[in-house]
């Protein structure tokens, strides 16, 4: 090459690239897997939030026939609360 200065500024200049790719892939790695975890925790929480709902669903229809007075003071504290006006 001509120039023993542009030469080293352009090697330097790729290595500096090269690093930030083998960091920026090793980013990607760990947020990917962190992704997947994340991911399988949430459908595990909404799988158990759908059984407690199906499970009180199933207690409201009961002592809509039974009628059992504690069975309606525990559904009602379960209730969602409505926001105030």
């Amino acid at each position: 090459m001509k120039s023993d200065t542009t030469t080293t500024i352009l090697n330097f200049v790729l290595a500096v690239l090269v690093i930030l790719g083998v960091v920026f892939a090793l980013l990607t790695i760990t947020r990917m897997r962190e992704f997947r975890q994340l991911t399988g925790n949430a459908t595990l929480a909404n799988a158990t939030l759908m059984r407690a709902q199906g499970l009180a669903n199933d207690a409201a229809a009961y002592n809509a026939t039974a009628k059992n007075p504690d069975l309606a003071r525990i559904l009602q504290s379960i209730q969602p609360k409505t926001a105030a006006k």
